[in-house]
């Protein structure tokens, strides 16, 4: 089944989590976490949209009200390797386009979304997109839970840190503040699962950083609104619950 022209939104979920078992099943206003996903995504102008699951629970849940869900192995590494399998089983082409959204960003906004697919899109010599913005207080800056990232002339990303980057030695600068939010080409999907992972991804646990020490590009949409924050533990999720109230 090849995808109508567009791109593809696949949405991993996985039921176990050290931090917050469950997570993608919490309620938010009478509904699963991971449907509010679904909900954003489906106005992002997406041609398909999909949970990739481990768990009966959630494919149960995510269908109840209405939406895909694809069933894959429960002992993946990394979203990325589970949005892999099920573009694999979507039978999607390399050329074709598929945005990973997580499935603990309720949040997220639909337009945020259509801009990773479109720059992707754009630049040819990237195989993978991904967002960030504008970083404004110290607080986050200091943050190692907040990944910053560094770009060049071009918006292809430079590196990526837990630390602060760059470091204000001399004057003050731009920072910019990494979205978990990737578009990749199915083909480098596939090439993806082959690479080995790198010393870098190890030391910062970025898996991104994977992509670049292999000499692939990652071209970065600058948003110019905030990006709304994830849900990571139970503390998030009550304050994302009054965000969304």
């Amino acid at each position: 089944m090849r995808a109508a022209a567009g791109f593809t939104v696949i949405i991993p979920a996985r039921y176990a989590s050290t931090r917050f078992p469950a997570k993608p099943l919490a309620d938010i206003a009478g509904k699963p976490m991971v449907v509010r996903v679904c909900e954003r995504a489906a106005k992002s102008g997406a041609s398909a949209v999909h949970v990739a699951t481990d768990d009966e629970r959630i494919a149960s849940a995510v269908r109840s009200h209405g939406h895909s869900a694809l069933m894959t192995r429960a002992e993946h590494g990394s979203g990325t390797e589970r949005i892999a399998e099920a573009a694999a089983a979507l039978r999607l082409d390399d050329g074709d386009i598929v945005v990973n959204v997580q499935g603990d960003e309720p949040l997220i906004a639909p337009e945020l979304i259509t801009q990773v697919a479109s720059l992707l899109r754009e630049r040819d010599d990237a195989p993978v997109s991904t967002a960030c913005h504008e970083i404004h207080d110290a607080a986050a800056l200091a943050n190692p839970n907040v990944v910053k990232v560094v770009l060049d002339a071009r918006g292809y990303a430079l590196y990526f840190s837990r630390s602060q980057i760059p470091y204000p030695r001399e004057s003050t600068g731009r920072w910019y503040r990494h979205a978990g939010i990737y578009g990749y080409r199915v083909g480098f999907l596939k090439r993806y699962c082959t690479l080995a992972p790198s010393p870098l991804e190890r030391t910062e646990a970025l898996e991104q950083l994977r992509v670049l020490w292999h000499g692939y590009r990652i071209v970065v949409v600058v948003s110019q609104i905030g990006i709304a924050p994830g849900v990571d533990t139970p503390q998030d999720l009550e304050a994302v619950r009054r965000m969304h109230l």
